[in-house]
């Protein structure tokens, strides 16, 4: 009789919750399509990390080859008594105006045989640098620019300073691609995404050199023990040409893609 009434009483809440059975599958469900939601974002944070962490190591990897690409030019230089300089946190390679000469008001490279093979010799070492062990898949751009002193240069056909210090870049670069090898000129290298790598642009008298009478670091003992320069010196000092590397980046929206999985 107990069995009998026990079937009658499971029977009879089955019948009263006719819905919770359904309800108990609906549930175990939901909790599986919890946990595959939870695992597969798991998996998609740990690929997205692994993914920063590679863009990480080849910004370091970049920064590191162009380091090395500006200390090796410099050295090489140097040992052909061509005395360059590397300036801006390693990111600059400073030609001083005592090795590439430019007259006041002109953007010219002087005509004298010394000045010529100077420019030449720079533009070889530039190549060779580069190409060696395809460094250039790590640079975006080398930005060949053109300085003046603070001395307003009177022209509207090329604007001034402006277009003054600009020529003076254009002037180097196509001295180098009209008197280097035919295979070995800068205007055939491309960079990591297949454009041109080299540029030229110009900063009139914006980037002044340190000390110089248009700089605003001269009241600083650090950088200026002896302070401002002499007018002259600082004039001629700031008549220049620097090469500048910029390394290639991650493209932004990979970075956005990773911020949003982790945001």
């Amino acid at each position: 009789m107990r069995a009998l009434n026990g079937r009658y009483n499971n029977h009879q809440v089955d019948e009263e919750n006719p819905y919770w059975i359904s309800f108990s599958d609906i549930m175990a469900g939901l909790l599986v399509v919890f946990v595959l939601a939870a695992v597969a974002l798991i998996l998609e944070l740990t690929q997205k990390s692994e993914q920063w962490d590679e863009a990480i190591r080849e910004i370091a990897k970049a920064e590191q080859v162009r380091k090395d690409l500006l200390r090796e030019i410099e050295h090489e230089l140097n040992a052909m008594s061509i005395p360059v300089k590397i300036s801006d946190n390693d990111t600059v390679l400073r030609i001083p105006e005592d090795v590439l000469t430019f007259e006041q008001g002109h953007f010219d490279i002087s005509s004298d045989d010394r000045s010529q093979r100077i420019a030449l010799d720079i533009g070889k070492v530039l190549f060779a640098s580069i190409t060696r062990d395809e460094r250039w898949r790590y640079l975006d751009t080398i930005f060949v620019e053109g300085h003046t002193d603070r001395v307003p240069f009177r022209s509207r056909s090329i604007k001034g300073n402006w277009g003054l210090s600009t020529f003076r870049a254009i002037s180097v670069w196509n001295y180098w691609n009209e008197s280097m090898d035919a295979n070995a000129r800068l205007d055939l290298l491309n960079n990591h995404v297949g454009k041109k790598l080299f540029s030229v642009s110009g900063y009139a008298e914006t980037r002044p050199v340190p000390c110089s009478n248009a700089g605003s670091d001269v009241k600083d003992s650090a950088i200026c023990p002896e302070g401002l320069l002499e007018e002259a010196e600082s004039l001629r000092k700031n008549r220049r040409i620097d090469i500048r590397f910029t390394v290639r980046r991650p493209a932004l929206e990979d970075y956005q893609a990773v911020k949003q999985v982790l945001d």
